[in-house]
C-alpha cells in the first residue's frame, strides 16, 4: 500500500509540472468589461428574473429539500418542463442541476454495451466524460468532418448508432454541420444527440436554437440546453419525445441521485423564457455585435476565424502569452482571460471572447484596438527575449 508521503509526493509533482507548463488555474470573480462570460443575451442580472426568484424564495424557502424522486419535486419544475418543452418544439423537457449532470445523464441512460458513440473530438468535457462513463464503445471523429461520420456510420456494428455534437462549439464559436448530420443519422438509423448550450436562446425565430434554425427538429434524438448561459439562471434541460424524456426519469443517475434545484430557479427561469419569446431584438442586438467586433477585430489586425457567432477565439498559441495578454487586457479595464489546454488542444492557447448585449459598438472599438496592442507588445517582447 503506499504512503501518504508516496500521494503527497506524487501530487506535488502534478502541480509541479502544471506550473511548469503554465496551467496553474486561479479563482477570480469578473471585474471589467465583460467579454468572457456567457451570459450573452444579458438576462443574468435583469430586474424581472430577480424578482421572480425572490418570490419563489418567499414561497419555498432556498432549498428543495431532496431530490425530485423524494421531496424535491415541485409544481414549479414541471410547469417548467412544459414551458421548455414547448419552446423547444419537443413533447417533453427534463430539467436537471447543471449542463455537467445533463450530459453524464445522457450518455449513460441512453447507450448500452454493444453501441457505439460517434462523438466531435471537440465535444465539451461534459459529454466527454459522460461517454467515457458510459457502456458503449467510442468513435471519435475529426472536428466537423461530415465524411468522417459518414465512414463510422458505415462501420459494421451490432447495437444502436450515436452521433454526439454541439451545435455551437463553446471553445472555437463554429457552427456544426447538423443537417448533414440529420441525413446520416436518417438514412442509417443513428440516433443524433445535439448539444445547444451556447446556441439556445439566440437561434432560430422561437430562439430555441440551431437546431430550430436548421430546421431538423424531427431528427433530433434528444438535445441538452444549458440554462445558465443565454438563459442567464442555472441547470440544463434535455429536450426530446415522451418517451425518450420518461425513460431518461427512470433511468439517469444524475437526475436521480442529486438534489434538486432550489424551485426558485424555476420561477427565474420562467421569466428568461418568457422575456426570450418578447424580445427578439435582444438576439438581432447580439448578433450585430458579434459581426461589429469580429469586423473591428480584423481592422485592427487581429486575426479572427470565419464565421459570425457571439464567441471569438483568437489563437494566441504560447500558454504564457495567452496569459500575458490577458492580464494586460484587464489592466486596461476588460474582463478577458487565457484559455489554454485541457480546455483547448495544446499549441492553441486563446483568447475566448464573447460578446454580450450590454456591450456597445464604441467599446468594441476600443476594446479592438487595445486588444491588437496588446497582442503586439506581447509578441515584441517575446521575440526580445526569446
Amino acid at each position: 500500500m503506499a504512503s501518504d508521503s508516496s500521494l503527497e509526493q506524487r501530487m506535488a509533482a502534478r502541480m509541479a509540472a502544471l506550473h511548469d507548463a503554465r496551467l496553474v488555474r486561479r479563482l477570480a470573480p469578473p471585474r471589467g468589461v465583460d467579454f468572457t462570460s456567457n451570459d450573452y443575451l444579458a438576462l443574468s442580472g435583469h430586474p424581472v428574473l430577480k424578482h421572480r426568484m425572490i418570490e419563489g424564495i418567499r414561497r419555498e424557502g432556498c432549498g428543495s429539500t431532496g431530490s425530485r424522486m423524494l421531496t424535491g419535486e415541485r409544481d414549479s419544475f414541471a410547469r417548467l418542463e412544459r414551458t421548455f418543452a414547448s419552446f423547444k418544439g419537443t413533447e417533453r423537457a427534463l430539467y436537471f442541476s447543471s449542463g455537467y449532470l445533463a450530459n453524464l445523464a445522457v450518455m449513460t441512460a441512453f447507450a448500452e454495451p454493444g453501441d457505439v458513440i460517434v462523438s466531435d473530438q471537440r465535444n465539451h468535457a461534459s459529454l466527454v466524460d459522460g461517454i467515457r462513463l458510459s457502456a458503449a464503445s467510442r468513435a471519435i471523429f475529426a472536428h466537423n468532418n461530415v465524411d468522417a461520420v459518414a465512414r463510422l456510420l458505415d462501420a459494421p456494428r451490432t447495437g444502436q448508432a450515436f452521433v454526439v455534437v454541439e451545435s455551437l462549439f463553446s471553445m472555437d464559436g463554429d457552427v456544426a454541420p447538423l443537417a448533414e448530420y440529420a441525413a446520416l443519422c436518417r438514412s442509417t438509423g443513428a440516433a443524433l444527440v445535439v448539444d445547444e448550450a451556447h446556441a439556445v436562446g439566440i437561434y432560430g425565430p422561437r430562439g430555441s436554437g440551431l437546431i430550430e434554425a436548421h430546421q431538423i427538429e424531427g431528427d433530433v434524438f434528444v438535445s441538452i440546453n444549458t440554462a445558465g448561459k443565454a438563459l442567464g439562471v442555472s441547470g440544463a434541460f434535455v429536450a426530446g419525445s415522451s418517451g425518450a424524456i420518461e425513460y431518461l426519469t427512470q433511468r439517469a443517475r444524475p437526475f436521480m441521485f442529486s438534489t434538486a434545484t432550489p424551485p426558485s430557479v424555476a420561477d427565474a427561469l420562467e421569466a428568461s423564457l418568457s422575456i426570450v419569446a418578447a424580445e427578439p431584438e435582444r438576439r438581432r442586438r447580439l448578433a450585430h455585435l458579434a459581426r461589429y467586433l469580429r469586423d473591428r477585430l480584423r481592422h485592427a489586425g487581429v486575426d479572427v476565424p470565419p464565421g459570425d457567432s457571439h464567441i471569438i477565439p483568437v489563437i494566441i498559441g504560447d500558454n504564457e502569452r495567452a496569459l500575458a495578454v490577458a492580464q494586460t487586457m484587464q489592466a486596461e479595464g476588460f474582463d478577458v482571460r487565457a484559455i489554454r489546454p485541457p480546455s483547448v488542444p495544446a499549441g492553441t492557447a486563446r483568447l475566448r471572447l464573447t460578446v454580450n448585449v450590454g456591450l456597445d459598438d464604441p467599446t468594441l472599438d476600443r476594446f479592438s484596438l487595445t486588444l491588437a496592442a496588446a497582442i503586439k507588445e506581447i509578441t515584441r517582447c517575446s521575440a526580445v527575449y526569446s
